[in-house]
């Protein structure tokens, strides 16, 4: 069966406030069952055209497209964000500062720069439940922090072979998610077979989050892959 592919608008970004002087594209993709009358779903990935590159692994949008055609997801917006760079500069990237920062800039980012230009185009439901982000490696870094302190938002999260160790200061969540009350997030998290010690809680950069997040009572997924 031929499934109708949605529609994708691409944008520049070369304004950002909280990323001064970054320029950077984003593409939004609406799926063909979108009604205005009826608020959409909204999931942001982090490295906008990796998960969305037609010939690539992951072919975003038509994932997207073919899961609300089955009625396995409600129907969903899809915003895909690459990381920001510096046009001219030396090291013009500035993936690993947006991404691997313990802070609330990213997530502030997609709340007030990125998300304004998809909503002041398309309905998109209020219900934080229905705001899902998505990313790997240092992108997963970035999906999990921002639903971390941004829960009122994003808490739906996705991410594939998360670099906690990569953060600046350390890994803050093995120790910090103990501390504090759980959290309303569902968390998808995915590990590697390959990975140095992928099945040791204890010694694991990217379990020991999964690890703490299991004992708040947090609702978790944290299946070993490939990789």
């Amino acid at each position: 069966m031929t499934i109708e592919a949605g529609e994708t608008m691409e944008f520049n970004w070369n304004d950002s406030t909280i990323y001064p002087g970054t320029s950077r594209k984003f593409w939004v993709h609406v799926p063909t069952g979108y009604n205005p009358s009826k608020p959409a779903s909204l999931m942001v990935f982090q490295d906008g055209w990796w998960y969305l590159d037609p010939d690539g692994e992951v072919r975003g949008s038509i994932v997207l497209d073919n899961l609300v055609h089955r009625g396995a997801i409600p129907v969903t917006i899809g915003v895909f964000v690459d990381p920001g760079v510096f046009p001219g500069a030396e090291d013009p990237k500035n993936r690993n500062i947006e991404y691997d920062a313990f802070d609330d800039r990213y997530a502030g980012f997609l709340l007030g720069e990125i998300i304004p230009e998809v909503t002041k185009r398309y309905s998109v439901a209020e219900d934080p439940d229905q705001w899902g982000i998505c990313g790997g490696n240092s992108g997963g870094n970035c999906a999990f922090t921002a639903a971390w302190l941004r829960p009122d938002k994003f808490r739906r999260v996705s991410a594939f072979l998360s670099s906690f160790t990569q953060m600046p200061d350390g890994n803050p969540y093995p120790e910090l998610i103990p501390r504090v009350p759980s959290k309303p997030l569902r968390i998808f998290l995915q590990a590697g077979h390959r990975d140095l010690r992928w099945n040791e809680p204890e010694g694991n950069w990217r379990q020991q989050p999964a690890h703490c997040v299991r004992t708040r009572g947090s609702r978790l997924r944290l299946p070993p892959g490939p990789g």
